[in-house]
């Protein structure tokens, strides 16, 4: 198996950073190829925590019309995963982010 490089943007929005302060869970936005075991890994990797759980949804992309061609367009899915950390670990660089 290769081992392909996970890229984690964190979100930062107001729901996010409450989630992050109440109950200790992150949001990242994902590539739409990688499962939760792949996230997890690069999670702990990355930011040297314990990740106790994760979880994935999908943001449909916006669709929009040319108006000029009539033609119907979508943009890209992007996969948005909530990762749960041990109680006791932080992503110091997460709430950084301003």
């Amino acid at each position: 198996m290769e081992s392909k490089e996970i890229v984690l943007k964190p979100v930062v929005s107001e729901k996010s950073y409450s989630l992050a302060n109440e109950g200790n869970k992150y949001v990242f936005f994902v590539d739409s190829g990688v499962n939760k075991i792949e996230i997890k890994s690069a999670v702990e990797k990355k930011y040297k925590v314990k990740v106790l759980d994760v979880n994935i949804t999908v943001r449909i992309g916006k669709s929009f019309r040319d108006y000029k061609t009539n033609k119907s367009f979508r943009k890209e899915d992007k996969k948005k995963a909530v990762v749960t950390l041990k109680k006791g670990d932080k992503i110091d660089e997460f709430l950084n982010i301003t």
